[in-house]
């Protein structure tokens, strides 16, 4: 099999047994001298039959671009519709850590189940698994946590930033075991609502600032994304806009970010990570379904004028995103801005070594 040379973002991305990658929704992770990408299993999703994902699974690369699948290292759970992990409880965006005081690798995840959103916990000895499910249906600060994501800084401090569905993002400090929220958090984006509400957090940290991107609240139809900045985690953060300025699209080109990660040996090289979910129906004008949605959570409408609303988004397909494709961007600075400028193909070599820099 020929082996890629570089990055073709919005192309379907092939691992190295030719199948194509199943890391949705996903995060990388650099671990012992190598990457490793893991997201939801969607090769098998299939809406009418309940079958949202089908496990974890977890791939390794030592160049960013070939990718060896590890096969599935956190599995469904057919038999129990009672677990987070069954098929058909809509779980989303696993993001994992290692705890180094514990020496476990900590997996949260999202579920969505019965309409309400919430996260589950697994631990293991081993990156590559077995995970053990230690802790079902969190309400993180006691409130319904959407989609999110965590970081920890130089001191070992583990944090979470969700969705409270629908209002605000939240922030919150982890317990030192990274299996709980402590008390206490901030409150950012408020006042908005769908599809203006912010939900998919990426986050990073860069010379002592924390960047954050988000998505609108469209479900996994694209819309614009917004970038943000702070001094601390808690806030308060300044909004930078859209880092895809040059998309007339208003819709991230397409795609939705899950994670941003620095590359190891170049100089300030940070690449955005995201899901082109349904790439045979990029015609799909962001405003087609954004009105649909402001219509929908107008606090002055009626339940006949949301539901009115509702019968509006028929029109979209149905939610199958097992060929979905990846985007993957490099973040480009100016100042504190954050841009992401599309390129049909890049490659690393196109940025500088850090030894160069030196």
């Amino acid at each position: 099999m020929v082996k890629n040379d570089r990055f073709t973002p919005g192309r379907p991305w092939l691992d190295t047994d030719g199948n194509r990658i199943q890391a949705h929704g996903g995060s990388v992770l650099y671990y012992e001298g190598a990457y490793y990408w893991y997201g939801e299993n969607k090769e098998f999703t299939d809406i009418p039959n309940r079958i949202w994902h089908w496990g974890i699974r977890m791939y390794r690369s030592a160049d960013l671009y070939n990718w060896d699948s590890l096969g599935i290292v956190i599995p469904p759970e057919p038999d129990d519709e009672t677990s987070p992990l069954h098929p058909w409880a809509h779980m989303d965006r696993p993001h994992i850590l290692y705890n180094e005081r514990t020496r476990k690798f900590v997996a949260w995840i999202k579920v969505m189940e019965d309409g309400q959103q919430r996260e589950s916990v697994l631990v293991a000895d081993r990156l590559t698994g077995p995970y053990t499910l230690v802790r079902k249906f969190i309400s993180p600060a006691g409130m319904s946590g959407g989609d999110f994501d965590l970081q920890v800084d130089e001191s070992d401090q583990a944090r979470i930033i969700f969705e409270h569905p629908h209002s605000e993002m939240i922030v919150a400090d982890l317990t030192d075991d990274y299996l709980e929220v402590r008390p206490g958090f901030s409150r950012h984006f408020t006042g908005m609502a769908p599809p203006d509400a912010r939900e998919a957090p990426a986050w990073f940290f860069r010379r002592g600032k924390w960047y954050l991107f988000t998505s609108g609240t469209t479900g996994k139809y694209p819309n614009r994304s917004l970038a943000a900045v702070a001094d601390a985690p808690h806030g308060p953060y300044r909004v930078l806009g859209d880092p895809h300025p040059d998309d007339p699209t208003h819709t991230s080109f397409h795609s939705q970010i899950s994670c941003v990660f620095r590359v190891r040996g170049k100089k300030d090289l940070f690449i955005a990570a995201a899901d082109r979910w349904f790439p045979e129906h990029m015609d799909i004008p962001y405003e087609s379904y954004a009105k649909v949605l402001r219509e929908m959570f107008d606090p002055e409408a009626t339940e006949g004028q949301r539901e009115k609303a509702r019968d509006g988004l028929r029109f979209l397909p149905i939610e199958n995103s097992a060929i979905a494709d990846y985007v993957w961007l490099p973040v480009r600075f100016e100042g504190e801005n954050v841009i992401l400028d599309w390129k049909d193909e890049w490659r690393l070599s196109d940025y500088e070594d850090e030894e160069e820099s030196q």
